[in-house]
This record gives structure tokens, C-alpha cells and sequence, in this order.
């Protein structure tokens, strides 16, 4: 997609981090733009901030491990601006309990799996539809990093991000099968400056909310925020995110260590070697 002026964006997780980077760079485009968060108060000062700019915008609350909640997102998309040509499936959270896979509680990998992959189906399912039937519009999945390589201590996040690798990939595949204009790309940054770190603090009651992280955790939440903050500014990512739309690209990645890793960790896949640590 090259002209972008008065085209309709929807983005998720969209208060904070890569999808208000997101949210603002499409409005500098010219875009009307859906933002979605399930924190109210900070989605309204995202919405504000657009609109002091002079950008048509709209905030609508929303829980993206909910379907019910990404339709009615859909919903409220067309009825305010009667279209939809860019979505972002970008919600994520980060859990960060830092016990093994199979030690961690169920409720942290509904969470995280909730959000990080059922929030990019959920999406898929609600705004794809409409996009095919229209001929026309761009999806981009965020992934991660670790959705090309795991990442221990944080199973459930490098599931459910291998898991929204495979998701895209399928559907692009499809999509091509049945000559669809509509494109489909999978952002897979490595380390941004974004608060996910911190993304305990909306998460819902069904899903264990509430809970303070005990020391063990919150060690872990301290050195995951350390990383973050040398990472890559989410205003950086918004642009690969804009150049791949363009482009019409299925992979978004943001950093060149990520092409090193994916092309050391595929020779010892063929080679059929044991796994080894960052790879």
C-alpha cells in the first residue's frame, strides 16, 4: 500500500510501547486511526495526544484475549469510519515468573497466550474477513524476536510469539493461494523500549490479577526493564512497520543480530545438532 492519506488504521495494545509509535505514525501519515487498549485511562491520554495533533482518531477499550471484545472493536471500526485498511495486531504482555515451563502456573500461559496469541487470531478473525472481501488492506502480527529463537525463563512468551510466527506464515500462504490482494507481514523485533516488562499491572482478574511479583519475580522484572531500556526506540520500529507496509514485506525485522541468529540457528536445525544457548 503506497497512498495511505485518509486510509483507516486499527492498532492494538496502542496506549503504549510499539503500538502508540504505531498509532502516531500513521496519523503523521495522514491515517485515521483506531486505537485499541485495554487501559482506559492511558488509551484515552494516546487518543487526546492524537487528536491535540490534529489527527481523526478513536479509542476503543478493548481485551484483545477476548473475542467478543475484538469484534465489537471491529464493529465500532466500520461504523465510525465505514472501513478499515491497516490493522496491527501488536497487543502483547511479557510474564516473566522466571520458573521452568513446566513448573509455571496455568493461569500465566492463559494470560500470555490469551493476549499474544489468541489477541492476533481474534484479530485475524474479525478484521481479515472484511479486508479480503474488500480486495484491499494490509495486516502486520507483532511477534518478537523470541518468536524465531526461545527464549528461557519466558515460555509462554516465546510460545505464543513462535506461534503468531507460524499463524502469519500461514496465512500469507493462503492468502496468495486465493489470489488476494489484501498483505500480511510479522514484525519480529528484538529489544525495544517499551514498559512490557510491567504489563502485570492490566492483567485481568480471570487471569490471576492483582498479584504482586515475589522477589524471585520481580529480580527478573528488574533485569528484563535493563534490557528494554537499551533497546531499540518504538519510533524506530513504527518506521520498519510503515516501510514493510509499503512494500508490501512479510518480514519486519528490526535488528540485524535477528538475520544473524535465524541463519546460525537453521544450520544447526539441518544439521540436526543439539540446541545450544542464544540460538
Amino acid at each position: 500500500m503506497d497512498d495511505l492519506i485518509g486510509r483507516v488504521a486499527v492498532v492494538t495494545g496502542a496506549a503504549s510501547g510499539i503500538g502508540n509509535a504505531l498509532a502516531r505514525r500513521f496519523a503523521a501519515q495522514g491515517m485515521k486511526v483506531v486505537l485499541a487498549d485495554i487501559g482506559e485511562a492511558a488509551l484515552a491520554e494516546a487518543e487526546h495526544a492524537l487528536r491535540e495533533g490534529g489527527a481523526d482518531a478513536l479509542a476503543v477499550v478493548t481485551d484483545v484475549s477476548d473475542a467478543g471484545s475484538v469484534d465489537a472493536l471491529a464493529q465500532k471500526t466500520i461504523e465510525h469510519f465505514g472501513a478499515v485498511h491497516v490493522v496491527c495486531n501488536n497487543a502483547g504482555v511479557g510474564g516473566a515468573d522466571g520458573s521452568p515451563a513446566w513448573q509455571l502456573p496455568l493461569s500465566e500461559w492463559e494470560w500470555v497466550l490469551g493476549v499474544n496469541f489468541y489477541g492476533v487470531l481474534h484479530g485475524m478473525r474479525s478484521f481479515l474477513p472484511m479486508m479480503v472481501e474488500a480486495r484491499e488492506g494490509h495486516m502486520v502480527n507483532t511477534a518478537s524476536f523470541a518468536g524465531l529463537r526461545p527464549t528461557p525463563t519466558l515460555a509462554p512468551y516465546a510460545a505464543s510469539k513462535h506461534a503468531v510466527v507460524a499463524l502469519t506464515e500461514t496465512a500469507f500462504h493462503e492468502l496468495r493461494a486465493m489470489q488476494s490482494p489484501v498483505g500480511i507481514s510479522v514484525l519480529c523485533p528484538a529489544p525495544v523500549a517499551t514498559n512490557i516488562a510491567d504489563s502485570y499491572r492490566n492483567r485481568p482478574e480471570r487471569f490471576g490479577g492483582g498479584a504482586v511479583p515475589d522477589k524471585e519475580q520481580q529480580e527478573l522484572v528488574d533485569f528484563l526493564r535493563a534490557v528494554l531500556a537499551q533497546g531499540l526506540r518504538p519510533e524506530e520500529v513504527a518506521a520498519h512497520v510503515l516501510d514493510g507496509i509499503r512494500e508490501n514485506r512479510f518480514w519486519i525485522l528490526t535488528h540485524e543480530e535477528t538475520r544473524r541468529v535465524v541463519r546460525e540457528r537453521a544450520e544447526i536445525i539441518a544439521a540436526g545438532r543439539d540446541p545450544v544457548p542464544g540460538m
